[in-house]
């Protein structure tokens, strides 16, 4: 019997035709990370006004409302353009106390310089609904479409995403009201997250086991760029609607993804499929300008699972059960600490897109970092460590004042790239951990965890920042912190061929 792995072996495990396969799905990522955070440029705008750092802080030592605090900072006989102006009050004089009551600052001169940005009223705020919605799509979608590429293949999985894709997203962008853009982007995030997990999982089954650590992130890294990009689009764009059709353009040219990518052939086999992983595996091997021996004749695996994938195989036994529930909270972590830190840009009162820029700069040292050190130390390590770094980031940030702004700044960045290497690790150590005719599956069913922390998200940010704007990083540490601690529990698979069956994943030493 010859498996896939011995034939990669002489059709190349990284040649020229899974280097071109594997440029084609990085492009997939970019757009992803539109989808995935755009909504701090989609957003609906919340009621603001001009910031005074010192009222801020008034505010905190005096107990005022939002309310109270906005009545001191803007003059309130001319509402319409008090986003622009703002009172200008010494706040150090010791003549003003606590009781907003008493100061009147009618008589007061105004300046029409927000020179420290803008304070923001989120009650209310539409945008929490809007991305709860594009969440459940995600967890219903990668459900789906997560069955789908174990039972009819990746390739079909990934297209038909794609083509729902285009079609809900130009709907997104033609919604005629609030309640069918709730609609259109449920069915948006429908098939766009599930398309990439399918894509991620297909390029990693058609490499040799030491490129799967590189190509799994560096697929992941191009979400980074994709990170990089959206700023500079949404500065140039400043209308939602033409925004949301630049993001969805290029789910149109990734159906003519048809014609230049094949199915998996570890997916054909454990279908029992033979004759069709044999023809896929000669055209990569010409391609790859390689001979293949005889041993192609009787490519086959005949510990294959050709039943059909369910969630039962997911917690049935002793190992896979363990293995989904510290992914699926892993998982339910990264995306709220993510997604919390990346729209809490939103509330600090900066430059949204020069912040945003520079957080998405800090996620390619993550990458950098991932491939040094994966098959160096191994998955679990870095993995833990990832997830620790990020939650003391979160804490310590909570705890600096606003004073020290450039090392609240590191630290938060620090954060960033400790999350944004546990979102990266998660994708590829989940692969690892699965047999091959539940791997996609069971990715999608652990990442449904990740729909719900991006559901959770945007409440835990907003609704706690109101009463202190730090509390959610407090939530945000705690929770890293307890996953960091869960990801040790995990065995390590640095230089482990890719299980086929569950009785791999149960008895590895056989």
């Amino acid at each position: 019997m010859t498996t896939f792995d011995d034939i990669l072996e002489e059709a190349g495990k990284f040649g020229r035709c899974q280097k071109r396969i594997f440029a084609l799905f990085c492009l997939v990522s970019m757009p992803w990370a539109g989808v995935y955070v755009g909504i701090v440029f989609q957003g609906f705008t919340p009621d603001h006004w001009c910031r005074d750092p010192a009222v801020v802080e008034r505010r905190q030592t005096c107990g005022w409302s939002l309310t109270e605090a906005r009545r001191l900072t803007v003059p309130q006989g001319n509402r319409s353009e008090s986003s622009c102006e703002r009172y200008e009050v010494d706040w150090n004089s010791t003549a003003l106390s606590c009781d907003s009551e008493e100061l009147d600052l009618s008589r007061i001169p105004t300046t029409a310089a927000c020179k420290d940005g803008w304070e923001y009223d989120y009650e209310g705020r539409q945008s929490f609904v809007t991305e709860a919605t594009l969440n459940v799509g995600f967890l219903v979608g990668s459900i789906a479409i997560g069955y789908l590429a174990d039972r009819f293949g990746r390739k079909i999985s990934f297209l038909m995403s794609n083509v729902l894709n285009a079609v809900t997203g130009i709907m997104v962008a033609m919604a005629p009201n609030y309640v069918a853009l709730l609609v259109f982007r449920t069915l948006y995030g429908f098939g766009v997250k599930g398309g990439w997990v399918a894509g991620y999982v297909l390029i990693t089954e058609l490499v040799g086991v030491e490129y799967r650590r590189t190509v799994g992130v560096l697929y992941q890294m191009f979400f980074s760029v994709g990170i990089l990009i959206l700023p500079l689009l949404a500065y140039f764009i400043s209308d939602w609607r033409w925004l949301q059709v630049a993001i969805t353009a290029p789910y149109f040219i990734f159906l003519s993804y048809y014609w230049f990518i094949p199915e998996s052939p570890r997916w054909l086999l454990s279908q029992k499929q033979n004759a069709k992983a044999v023809k896929i595996t000669q055209a990569m091997a010409k391609e790859n300008k390689k001979t293949l021996s005889s041993n192609i004749e009787t490519l086959t695996d005949d510990n294959a699972e050709s039943r059909t994938a369910s969630f039962m195989d997911l917690i049935r036994t002793p190992k896979m059960r363990k293995h989904t529930l510290i992914l699926s909270f892993n998982w339910f972590t990264s995306a709220v600490v993510y997604q919390g830190l990346i729209m809490r840009l939103g509330i600090l009162g900066g430059d949204v897109y020069i912040d945003f820029l520079i957080s998405g700069l800090v996620e390619f040292p993550a990458a950098f970092l991932i491939l040094f050190t994966i098959e160096r130390i191994g998955r679990r390590i870095p993995f833990a460590s990832a997830n620790i770094v990020a939650g003391a980031a979160c804490l310590i940030t909570a705890m600096i004042p606003d004073s020290m702004f450039w090392f609240k700044t590191v630290v938060a960045c620090i954060g960033r790239m400790g999350i944004t290497m546990t979102f990266e690790m998660v994708v590829f150590v989940n692969t690892e951990l699965y047999p091959t005719f539940v791997r996609n599956f069971g990715v999608s069913v652990c990442s449904t965890l990740c729909d719900v922390g991006g559901i959770v998200a945007p409440f835990l940010l907003y609704r706690l920042a109101v009463i202190w704007l730090e509390l959610p990083l407090l939530i945000f540490g705690s929770l890293a912190f307890v996953a960091g601690g869960l990801v040790l529990l995990l065995p390590e698979t640095r230089g482990l061929p890719l299980p086929d069956t569950i009785d791999d994943i149960e008895h590895p030493e056989r």
